[in-house]
């Protein structure tokens, strides 16, 4: 559903994470700096236009997304670099195929040898998009936090498998916390709105009674608490305080 998050797909994650291309609802803007000579840690540079994930006129461009969309995100990503390799080799660009896992890094370092090779930028300008997508995509701050949602998620279920649903509720109750009391790990209140969501949506039918109320009556002191005290409330909390 729209408040799960589903881990193991790449393709989701990039849309998710980077920026919305502007006039365009499902695709997104992808930072080219790093195929130019421009020197800058601007992640969003205007100079440079952006590039985008839909590339319909790539064959090689259309198969990695379609990759991206139906493997397992470990495998997504090991398919990019082999995508990637198979180009540099055809443009006998001198890139090393290393084994093991791939890193963001690994990636950016293949795609700096299209660089300065413009008959290689141009014959293959929709795959190295779509790496690049991929590379911005894992060295985002918010991929780790889905990680860490995709693991509560996983833990809740379980939880609720085993406990009812007051027992899950008071479990949540301390780790709903005031923004002067939030490290960078802990979850915002948008965030437990999400949880919640997705905590009621896949319980069901709940069973009534006083210690459902109870439990239920202490998260909403406790959100609407830290709600409050946001310093500076994101525009989902704005619109329903």
């Amino acid at each position: 559903g729209a408040v799960g998050h589903y881990g193991d797909n790449l393709a989701e994650k990039i849309l998710s994470v980077l920026p919305k291309l502007p006039g365009h609802k499902t695709d997104v803007m992808v930072n080219m700096v790093e195929l130019t000579a421009l020197q800058t840690t601007d992640e969003i540079c205007n100079i440079i236009a952006p590039g985008c994930v839909a590339q319909p006129n790539d064959p090689a461009a259309k198969a990695l997304w379609e990759s991206f969309m139906n493997l397992k995100q470990k495998e997504a990503v090991m398919e990019a670099r082999r995508h990637l390799v198979e180009a540099a080799s055809r443009e006998n660009l001198p890139i090393k195929m290393s084994m093991g896992e791939v890193t963001p890094e690994q990636l950016s370092s293949y795609i700096q040898l299209f660089r300065n090779n413009l008959k290689a930028l141009e014959n293959h300008c929709g795959l190295l998009q779509l790496v690049l997508a991929t590379v911005q995509t894992l060295k985002h701050p918010e991929t780790s936090k889905w990680d860490n949602f995709l693991a509560f998620e996983r833990l809740l279920l379980q939880t609720i498998g085993e406990s009812e649903m007051p027992t899950v509720l008071n479990q949540l109750l301390p780790m709903i916390k005031s923004y002067n009391k939030r490290t960078k790990d802990d979850y915002t209140c948008e965030d437990f709105l999400v949880l919640l969501v997705y905590m009621y949506s896949v319980v069901g039918e709940i069973k009534s009674g006083k210690e459902l109320d109870a439990a239920e009556e202490e998260v909403k002191k406790a959100l609407v608490k830290a709600i409050c005290e946001e310093p500076e409330p994101s525009p989902l909390l704005r619109k329903i305080t």
